[in-house]
């Protein structure tokens, strides 16, 4: 009982309430009392997870980096999120300023690995009592369990850094004050290597099955359905993240250092030596690799069952974040008419985005909206699979004029977002864009839930094999793989048809990814791979003004598309961020990024 006790504590505390870990305790902790605590080394792998930044509020505490996207505007003209959008930010001043946080990340499980073979676990080896005995094995299994997770993370902290900065450097233990000024980056092509082998390494370990009651996998696929351990490093997050890691490596940005100018050292924001085919071939390989350890050959979740308090357990689910129950992102983005703070606006290039069906059956075909065509006007939030219909994962994911927030009796009346309603101008804090984030939203009125931020999910590694397989030439597998995502239950979409050329496809899968992804974080970092970041991220930001025009014998409305604001992004220097200006100054053997 005492050993169940331990493995539920565990898996509890990296759950996001466990942020009130005593960071100086851990800080503080010696070698000595390492070696006597398989406890306080529970701790340690704790504080490592604790790193792991969900995105419902990563820009200055406040905002989502989709509204330093085409995706968003954000109600608040003072959040940091607005330096990204009028073009202010630099190697001082960055909202999304990670490098130190990720670091603190790295930094702890170096500590944590060097850590863990120190624990004393002779009080259970040397006592002959069965119980005894199954105590020592248990915990030699969790502790050598750990020292994957831990790798895990480490390389996916590492991810995270370079694809903001390209190149980083590698530190693989421990260092004193005394090294930080020797620091200097390792170059693009090692930072993608190591991540890649640390991903092979932790999803290639199994553990002797010879005792039956454990699996025989020492890091298991997926924890799915339901266990205590979801939010855990797990072997398919590992595979995931190698996919996704050589996804990047293949793309556009890290291939063509021609946007840099004479920027001397173009191996640390660039490859070199292996040919782009090669890269791509990798990148496909990895994802299919994904694909056949899950037996996934289609999408079984609906959209809307994704992102909300049922989310966590959903099989799409490779790798999130486990939070505890709160309203947090409701009080934050809930419409201003109900007593909310307006957060986070979908633009109307957003919406623009979500295609309209055009016929029924099975010769239905979807196109992209069109303001000049009548007939789409007069269907711009209409809901279903049938003709004039929008695809319908824009219901799930915004909120709408005239429509209920969300299908629950407890939010009883339809958003007011046109002039002079309750949820739009010109009330103080209304929408700047004229709607309202409805994705991650809670059914349950007046009520906490949990948020599991989503870092990958099984629709990105079809998507992530889709444009590999497009890339090498085969265009029908490419196809089939993002029929397989608009077909999904609850979406149905029509089918891409046969017949189109690579440069087509490559289009359609751009545009699946901004739809599927919608506010996941994936926008602002797809576009800026593609290298086509100066015509999506320095695009105005639009909006919708609504007129009420009737309200009798039925309310009718008019809908005015608008600029909301123009954005800035400088392709000079913004397709990676600046190295921070204080880590430049500690440590001089770091080079900067091009433009900063």
């Amino acid at each position: 009982m005492k050993n169940k006790i331990y493995i539920a504590l565990l898996a509890s505390v990296i759950m996001y309430s466990c942020q009130k870990l005593d960071r100086e305790f851990i800080t503080d902790l010696s070698q000595e009392q390492i070696e006597v605590s398989y406890d306080r080394t529970t701790q340690l792998l704790n504080a490592v997870y604790v790193e792991l930044r969900e995105g419902f509020f990563d820009i200055g505490g406040t905002a989502m980096m989709a509204s330093a996207t085409d995706e968003a505007e954000h109600a608040q003209e003072n959040a940091a999120v607005q330096n990204f959008n009028n073009g202010s930010w630099n190697a001082i001043n960055n909202p999304n300023n990670v490098w130190g946080a990720y670091y603190r990340g790295i930094r702890r499980a170096n500590f944590f690995l060097e850590s863990i073979g120190k624990v004393n676990l002779d009080l259970y080896k040397l006592d002959p009592s069965l119980s005894q005995q199954d105590v020592y094995r248990t915990r030699l299994y969790e502790m050598e369990r750990w020292k994957y997770e831990a790798r895990f993370l480490r390389a996916y902290f590492y991810f995270e850094l370079v694809k903001r900065y390209g190149g980083v450097p590698l530190i693989t233990q421990t260092l004193g004050v005394e090294n930080v000024a020797d620091t200097k980056r390792n170059t693009l092509e090692e930072c993608i290597e190591y991540i890649k082998n640390e991903c092979d390494s932790v999803a290639s370990v199994l553990i002797p099955g010879s005792d039956v009651n454990r699996t025989p996998e020492l890091i298991p696929v997926s924890y799915l359905p339901t266990s205590i351990y979801l939010g855990r490093a797990t072997r398919g997050a590992a595979l995931a993240l190698k996919s996704k890691v050589l996804l990047y490596a293949a793309s556009e940005l890290f291939n063509n250092p021609s946007w840099a100018g004479g920027y001397a050292n173009k191996d640390l924001i660039s490859l070199s030596g292996s040919s782009r085919t090669q890269r791509w071939q990798a990148a496909s390989d990895a994802s299919l690799a994904v694909i056949n350890a899950y037996g996934t050959a289609s999408l079984g979740n609906t959209y809307s069952s994704l992102f909300g308090t049922t989310g966590l357990s959903q099989s799409e689910m490779i790798f999130i974040r486990r939070n505890t129950a709160s309203n947090s992102f409701e009080q934050a983005n809930f419409p201003i008419g109900l007593q909310g703070r307006s957060g986070t606006n979908p633009s109307q290039n957003m919406v623009d985005a979500y295609e309209i069906r055009k016929g029924s059956g099975p010769t239905q075909t979807a196109v992209p909206f069109d303001w000049t065509n009548p007939t789409h006007v007069a269907n711009i939030y209409t809901s279903g699979t049938g003709d004039n219909a929008r695809d319908p994962r824009l219901d799930f994911t915004i909120a709408v004029n005239n429509k209920q927030l969300v299908n629950n009796a407890g939010f009883n009346r339809v958003l007011q977002i046109y002039t002079g309603g309750l949820d739009g101008k010109p009330t103080p804090d209304a929408t700047k864009t004229g709607y309202y984030i409805k994705k991650y939203i809670n059914n349950a009125p007046n009520a906490t839930g949990v948020h599991s931020w989503v870092f990958i999910r099984m629709a990105e590694v079809f998507l992530n094999y889709a444009e590999a397989r497009n890339e090498l030439g085969d265009l029908a597998t490419a196809r089939d793989y993002i029929n397989r995502v608009r077909s999904r239950p609850g979406v149905a979409m029509p089918l891409i048809a046969a017949g189109l050329t690579q440069a087509e496809i490559r289009d359609r899968i751009m545009h699946e990814r901004r739809v599927e992804f919608a506010f996941e974080d994936h926008r602002a970092w797809d576009v800026r791979r593609w290298m086509t970041a100066k015509s999506v991220l320095g695009a105005p930001i639009r909006g919708v003004n609504i007129t009420r025009l009737t309200t009798v014998p039925t309310v009718t409305f008019s809908y005015t598309p608008f600029d909301v604001e123009q954005r800035v992004f400088d392709e000079n220097k913004m397709y990676l961020y600046p190295i921070p200006q204080g880590d430049i100054i500690n440590s001089p053997g770091l080079i900067q990024n091009p433009g900063w």
